[in-house]
């Protein structure tokens, strides 16, 4: 990549001028302003204390020996402020971003190996199985699984993970309200309101347990909207499963065993304050009652049996859970910043700018599958990845449903729409494309195709630095800015027609390809489709 070479020409640079000791790695960073070149470094005013040289003249003389001896692909390097040394490129190194995306491809271009195999379990939406998925859990749902492609992008072997939360009173008022309904009656107090619960209650055979047979249609419900939402989980782990297999008094007697709880007024307390939590927790109740922590420790060490990182996201009602399960990691002897947990903030749904509840088969409750039906998954999803997940989000449904270029969701589809379309007119055209071997790139000097081509070399990184902040919005940033750049270039750069020499439309078909490429990655990550016509 430009740059690696840019930063190995730094060092060679420092090597030559006597500088001492050298960096350990050059840093080589984007410009926020592109008037001040395409690449820049503070290599001076990292290095100057340490060589005993003034920042500003230990970058004056970088920038003269690199002028001396220019790069591959630089015009020129100037020194800015205090002692940066910016670099101006030439078209021609963009041109070498077009053969990479090329040749690399959509299972190549952009997938930095930074994982290394090492195995993730993404721990997201867990709703009890209670009801259907409703639209508090989508946000959630969008951002896990593609957090997990990501990852998957970078080198980490990950397994999605869904938590059957199948053990409590939950599940027996669930089973009782069911009944209920079938028989024609009220739920109990605390019971399950909205119509799903009559709707299902309908379906329920007459010689089954409401609980068990709740559960299954509870699930069966959920696995179908999530896969029309575009997620599948690889495991379904139920709670009481650890039940069933004995891992709570496993997990139980690993921290007794590890001096980490004690017993106190009949109960069993975990020693969390020793682990940064800012009260012990109880475990097990005077009444012999499990406490919610004790399962879901025993839960997370099952987690880090098959996993080297945990990460959970939960929503914003968990925020106070964090530090006691952290604790909890670290009295089973984990590295705390093992077990990574992210909070959803919540989401305010409207239509037309009002507030919105659109189910009519659960009362209060609004469905994910009434969100899919009013907009589609594609919109829905993108929508929900458009910013960070630690801020409160308004989404309004007519918007995301409209079909123009003011929902994000429509632009950047249509953009991939719009390079079929060439696609199919240069077919028409009888025009047949050349190798890229045989193409000349050096006409790609149009600041819209220069702009396209910035945008696609910036994809590794971005790609990167989502998977490492759990940060998709990054991504959704990042195919919003390409898809722009590429309605400017369809309305300003002809591929074919009068005045377009065969050259040009040779070199901006290889550059519409790569476009493709790079949104197909993009809208890949984030779990949205490419289409092929709009």
């Amino acid at each position: 990549m430009i740059r690696d070479d840019l930063a190995e020409a730094v060092r060679s640079a420092l090597v030559a001028l006597a500088v001492e000791p050298l960096p350990e790695q050059v840093a080589m960073e984007r410009p926020a302003n592109r008037d001040h070149g395409d690449w820049s470094s503070n290599v001076a005013l990292a290095s100057a204390k340490k060589a005993g040289r003034n920042p500003r003249e230990l970058a004056a003389q970088l920038v003269d020996h690199l002028n001396a001896d220019l790069p591959a692909h630089v015009e020129s390097v100037e020194i800015a402020g205090p002692g940066f040394v910016n670099f101006r490129l030439a078209p021609t190194w963009l041109h070498d971003v077009l053969t990479e995306v090329i040749t690399e491809g959509e299972a190549g271009y952009a997938a930095p190996d930074v994982g290394g195999g090492k195995a993730v379990n993404v721990e997201f939406v867990s709703a009890n199985p209670t009801g259907p998925v409703h639209a508090g859990h989508a946000r959630g749902a969008a951002h896990g699984d593609s957090v997990a492609r990501l990852l998957a992008r970078t080198g980490h072997k990950v397994t999605r993970e869904f938590y059957i939360n199948d053990r409590g009173v939950q599940m027996q008022l669930y089973g009782a309200s069911l009944a209920a309904r079938k028989a024609g009656e009220e739920p109990p107090e605390g019971g399950y309101q909205g119509e799903y619960i009559t709707d299902w209650a309908a379906g329920m055979p007459d010689d089954v347990d409401p609980v068990a047979w709740g559960e299954d249609r509870a699930l069966a419900d959920q696995r179908e909207v999530l896969s029309a939402f575009g997620v599948d989980f690889d495991v379904w782990y139920r709670e009481l499963s650890l039940v069933e297999a004995g891992l709570i008094e496993e997990a139980l007697a690993d921290l007794r065993e590890r001096g980490v709880v004690y017993d106190a007024d009949g109960a069993t307390w975990l020693r969390s304050t020793d682990f940064g939590d800012d009260k012990d927790r109880v475990l097990v109740k005077s009444d012999g009652e499990l406490t919610y922590l004790m399962p879901d420790i025993a839960y997370h060490r099952d987690k880090f049996s098959r996993a080297d990182q945990l990460i959970n996201i939960w929503g914003a009602d968990h925020h106070g859970y964090v530090a006691r399960m952290k604790a909890a990691m670290s009295a089973l002897g984990h590295d705390p910043e093992e077990l990574d947990v992210e909070i959803v903030q919540l989401v305010d749904l409207l239509k037309d700018g009002e507030p919105v509840k659109i189910s009519k088969r659960a009362g209060n409750l609004i469905e994910l599958r009434d969100v899919i039906d009013e907009v589609g998954a594609d919109a829905a999803r993108l929508t929900y990845l458009l910013q960070s997940i630690d801020s409160r989000q308004t989404v309004d449904l007519a918007v995301v449903a409209s079909q123009g270029m003011e929902n994000p969701v429509f632009y950047v589809q249509m953009a991939h729409a719009r390079i079929h379309g060439i696609a199919r007119r240069v077919v028409e055209a009888g025009v047949t494309r050349v190798p890229l071997a045989d193409t000349d790139l050096s006409v790609l000097v149009h600041e819209r195709e220069v702009e396209l081509l910035r945008i696609l070399s910036d994809l590794p990184d971005v790609v990167a630095i989502a998977a490492r902040d759990r940060a998709p919005h990054r991504v959704t940033t990042w195919v919003r800015e390409l898809a722009g750049a590429f309605h400017g270039f369809y309305h300003d750069c002809y591929v074919i027609g009068d005045g377009v020499s065969p050259e040009l439309t040779q070199a901006r078909l290889w550059l519409v390809e790569s476009a493709r490429i790079g949104l197909a990655i993009g809208l890949d990550l984030l779990g949205v489709s490419a289409p092929e016509s709009m």
